[in-house]
Parts: structure tokens; sequence; C-alpha cells
């Protein structure tokens, strides 16, 4: 990975792949590696950026603030870097929050938005209901093979996880997280906190005229599809999709599915390449 120096982080990023240019956002304790099955599917056709956000990974130390606002100059910074005027923007998650301000920030920047699994609401996202709250424990207490367990079950459905080698995917995974799975990286919380401050309902309005995707996996028990919704109903123009039999985790489960409905989307909205 290459790497670019900012006043208060060292942020890494990698590049990859020809064509127009996609910037992919991660979200809360997973590095840019999470995207790797999109890098794969899409390097053919276009030009992929993918970093770890401040404070993860290898973009640390960091002696600024945690922030959306701050991680979206972060990905700001980084196209500026590699010479991109503007991008078809991704993101999972808290990435899908990183992109609605990056987009409101800058929105002659972004051919598109791509919003996977995420929410307008911080707060909806760093919400403790009782299962979040449940899973949370278990990945922070108990064995080790426990705690890679429920990390599992926080991104796969009960169907995927019944037939599989845990032990092996929870291999696979931690590759593309950055981290053993049984393990918590000291950012998380701040990550967190700074998610649960965020909150771009009250101006997605602005970003009229951006084409957007809203995707939500069916059984996603972090952001649940209502998130999805709300984003589109408070985005007018944008498209939602909802993926039956997938969890928060769709990008790993189904990269096929997600890599095949980004290039489609990337194409209509072609004029902006």
């Amino acid at each position: 990975m290459a790497m670019l120096k900012r006043p208060d982080v060292e942020l890494h990023y990698e590049l990859a792949g020809s064509g127009p240019p996609v910037l992919l956002i991660q979200g809360v304790g997973a590095s840019g590696e999470a995207w790797r099955p999109q890098v794969r599917g899409l390097a053919e056709d276009y030009q992929t950026l993918i970093f770890d956000n401040r404070g993860l990974g290898r973009s640390i130390p960091c002696r600024g603030p945690i922030s959306i606002e701050a991680m979206a100059a972060d990905a700001r910074s980084l196209m500026d870097a590699v010479g991109w005027e503007s991008a078809h923007v991704v993101g999972h998650s808290m990435g899908g929050v990183i992109a609605q301000q990056l987009a409101l920030d800058a929105p002659k920047r972004v051919r598109s938005l791509s919003l996977l699994c995420t929410f307008s609401r911080g707060k909806d996202g760093a919400r403790l209901n009782p299962w979040v709250l449940w899973m949370t424990l278990r990945t922070r207490f108990g064995s080790r093979p426990s705690r890679r367990r429920a990390f599992l079950e926080m991104l796969f459905p009960p169907s995927e996880l019944a037939g599989a080698n845990l032990d092996e995917l929870a291999v696979r995974v931690a590759g593309l997280v950055g981290r053993d799975l049984a393990d918590s990286p000291p950012i998380l919380m701040k990550q967190v906190q700074a998610l649960a401050r965020h909150d771009t309902s009250g101006r997605l309005r602005e970003l009229t005229g951006i084409p957007t995707l809203v995707v939500s996996a069916a059984l996603d028990p972090i952001a649940r599809p209502g998130y999805g919704r709300q984003i589109a109903e408070l985005l007018p123009g944008a498209h939602y999709e909802e993926i039956a039999g997938a969890a928060h985790g769709v990008t790993i489960q189904l990269p096929e599915k997600i890599n095949e409905r980004l290039r489609t989307f990337f194409r209509q909205s072609g004029s902006r390449d």
C-alpha cells in the first residue's frame, strides 16, 4: 500500500486496476482490505482505491480527531493525492455515513453514491439493542474461538454458518478485516462514538442529482433494512434494493452479487464518467 502524510495521521491506501475511479470506504473496525472481494471483481474495468481509516490498521498512530467529518476529509485528500477530480463513491456501514458526508462536503467530487448496509442517523448504527449488546459482549469475553464465532454471527446469517467450517471462515474473514476476530482494536469504540454523534438525515435532500444506490441486506441486524429505506425516502431519486438471505457482511458473503450490482449502477451513472 502507498502512504499519504496528513498533518495528524499517515493514511495507507492502495490503487488497483484502470478505468473510471471507484473510492471504497469501510466501516467500524475493518481495514480497507475488507474490500478485497470488490477490488478483485472491479479492477479489470475500474480503478479502485481502498484505504485504512484513521487510527486503524496501518493508518496509525492518529493524533487528530476520530470523527465522520475528519474521515470524510481523509477520503477527499486521498482523491486529491491520486489526482482524481471525482469518483464513484461506495461506503459500507460507517463507511456509508462517511460517504454521505463526503458527498455533502464536495458534491462535485462524487459521480455516484453507493450506500451499502448503512444509516443516515449514526445513532441507529451505534444503538445497543439487546441483540447487539449481547453480541458485543460475546466478541469481547469468553474463549478466543467463541469470540471469533460471535463476530461471524454479526456478519453472516445463520444459514450461511450452519454448514461452514467456522475456523476456516474466521481465518478468511480475519485476512479481510485486518485482525484476528477474537481481538477488538482500541479505536473501535471511538469509531462507534463518532458514528453515534453524526446525523446526515436533515441534509440528504442536498444530494439530489447525484445518482444514488441504497442497498440493504434483509437479515442485517445492525443496519436494518428500514434504515436503508429511510435514506432512499429522504434522498429524492435514490434507488433502494434489498438482498434476500444476506446479513451485514454481504460484501463478503455475496461478493459476486454486490460486484455485478455496482458495475450495473456505475454504467447507469456513466454520464458522469
